[in-house]
């Protein structure tokens, strides 16, 4: 687990991107190697389901899911939240791609995201909002550090066409 002192630190763009397994909303589970050879995997880590900037941040993936699909990209939601939980979400919102649970923060460790925030003066560790492209060849493609919430969506197509 990082020291709360810790910067962010991601792996390096370039290099194979970290494999994980995880259980979706349904409780299924949806590996990074489903996607090889496939599709670009824009990974985005949110700090908790049912909050405004993750909600925000989730409608417009939702609303722009053709335009992604035509540039062949899947989007895949990370969160400490529990499956239920996603599922909820999920319903609420009428979202159409997988949200992935993970409750012990073990892939946002591997990612480099989970480490100390700040919010209304007091600090506690979590999940940073970072997204990351990765390529059909399963190489990390791109990090995107500054993530804003109301133009996520556009921003990954954005991205996706300079690669």
């Amino acid at each position: 687990m990082p020291k709360a002192t810790e910067v962010l630190s991601f792996p390096k763009v370039g290099n194979i991107a970290p494999a994980f397994s995880l259980a979706n909303q349904a409780g299924k589970t949806i590996s990074l190697k489903d996607f090889r050879d496939k599709k670009h995997v824009a990974l985005y880590f949110y700090p908790k389901a049912m909050t405004p900037g993750c909600t925000v941040q989730a409608c417009g993936i939702r609303d722009t899911k053709a335009s992604l699909s035509r540039q062949k990209i899947v989007v895949l939601g990370i969160s400490p939240d529990p499956v239920k939980r996603l599922q909820k979400f999920r319903d609420k919102e009428s979202l159409n791609f997988d949200l992935l649970s993970d409750e012990d923060h073990a892939i946002a460790d591997k990612y480099g995201v989970w480490a100390l925030k700040k919010f209304m003066g007091r600090e506690f560790m979590g999940i940073h909002r970072i997204t990351f492209i990765i390529g059909k060849d399963g190489r990390l493609k791109h990090v995107m550090e500054k993530v804003n919430t109301k133009t996520h969506h556009d921003d990954v197509l954005e991205v996706i066409k300079s690669l």
